[in-house]
């Protein structure tokens, strides 16, 4: 069964980003299991999550609270990524950093779309 959330690009895009930390954080050390690598995972699931459980609620503006809470979640994975990449941890991912850049503006975009039509 189709859900509202699966027809939008950022939950698209959110659920492709959670596969690429998944893989990424595959190869970390094993000492980190319960350290970053729990961190960026549960991050990047929240993202998607959060626009999913937005996208169900009954108006704009509480999907536009769940946007916000799916940014921050965002820019606790890009500050992961960066320390994760400052340990050693991973080589630089252009496509990780072009996902998440991707990412913030399509939620920039959405919220923008979710507070203007909220006005109206």
């Amino acid at each position: 069964m189709k859900r509202v959330h699966h027809e939008l690009v950022a939950w698209q895009q959110a659920m492709l980003l959670v596969r690429q930390v998944y893989e990424l954080t595959a190869g970390f050390p094993a000492d980190e299991r319960f350290g970053l690598v729990a961190q960026m995972r549960r991050a990047a699931v929240s993202i998607p999550s959060n626009i999913a459980e937005g996208a169900a609620r009954q108006s704009k503006r509480e999907f536009a609270q769940f946007l916000i809470v799916a940014r921050g979640s965002l820019s606790e994975l890009d500050t992961q990524f960066r320390i994760a990449q400052d340990l050693v941890f991973c080589p630089p991912q252009s496509e990780l950093e072009m996902q998440i850049d991707r990412l913030f503006s399509l939620l920039g975009g959405l919220l923008k779309s979710q507070r203007e039509s909220e006005r109206t």
